[in-house]
């Protein structure tokens, strides 16, 4: 059984020509919300942002 892998933007099938997105609208939605801070890597907190915020 394959499993067809879904656009992690609008779950539409995926496009060979856009992987991992359908389209290159979704391909430009993702790097929208990557410029904009819509995703953040989770990080411990360092000894500068603590010293920055006292």
């Amino acid at each position: 059984m394959t499993t067809t892998r879904k656009c992690p933007i609008c779950r539409r099938p995926r496009a060979e020509e856009f992987t991992p997105f359908c389209s290159s609208r979704c391909k430009d939605r993702d790097l929208v919300r990557w410029l904009d801070d819509g995703y953040a890597l989770p990080v411990p907190p360092s000894e500068l942002d603590e010293d920055a915020e006292a």
